[in-house]
């Protein structure tokens, strides 16, 4: 049986340090003004920003604040997939992983209308340049294109050398597990069977490979 590799992320414990957000861009080189993976928060409507109010004396506490993490979800029925009319996006049958040929993309953005998790996609207007002066991590991450859709490659490069994607690596907290959802015996695998947990927009029957432990 292939794999289908995944991510678990304990969203309960997530402290909202953003490592994982710095790393991805970093690792990947990803273009200036664009983030593959982003921290949201789950509270006021500003980010790092609580809902509810502070109390007053002898009142209970409202405020509340969590956050999530939001990446491409490697869905294993992914909207992408079927619309891109040159195979551009296309899921890896080995791995699950969907992955982008950026030499096949025509930049028709299909992908990016037909996917339901908005922002997680990014399309390069221009040509890509990097947020300094000189391009920025792995050496073999592809180059980035103009006209080209990029997304989270769950670190493809680092796949290939035994090594896990780099937020997980970077995860400041230790709440990021990546590995095969297809394996019983794989820590994401028994983390999700004992713990509750959500997926984003099941209902859209993309069936994700991105868990929140909850």
């Amino acid at each position: 049986m292939s794999e289908r590799l995944g991510f678990v992320i304990d969203a309960k414990n997530c402290v909202g340090c953003s490592a994982c957000m710095t790393s991805c861009k970093v690792e990947n080189n990803v273009p200036r003004g664009i983030f593959w993976n982003r921290v949201l928060t789950d509270g006021g409507v500003n980010q790092n920003t609580p809902s509810g109010k502070y109390p007053k004396s002898g009142e209970d506490p409202t405020l509340r604040m969590d956050y999530i993490t939001v990446a491409c979800q490697h869905c294993d029925n992914p909207a992408c997939v079927k619309v891109c009319p040159v195979g551009a996006t296309y899921k890896d049958p080995e791995t699950g992983v969907v992955r982008q040929d950026y030499d096949k993309c025509i930049g028709c953005r299909m992908c990016m209308a037909a996917c339901p998790y908005t922002g997680v996609r990014s399309f390069n207007w221009e040509e890509p340049r990097s947020f300094i002066d000189h391009a920025m991590g792995d050496a073999d991450v592809p180059a980035h294109q103009k006209h080209v859709v990029e997304k989270c490659t769950m670190c493809w490069h680092r796949l290939a050398k035994g090594l896990q994607p780099a937020c997980v690596e970077a995860c400041t907290a230790r709440i990021r597990y990546f590995g095969d959802l297809n394996d019983p015996e794989s820590e994401v695998s028994k983390l999700i069977a004992s713990r509750e947990y959500k997926q984003l927009l099941t209902s859209e029957g993309t069936n994700p490979s991105v868990y929140y432990l909850v």
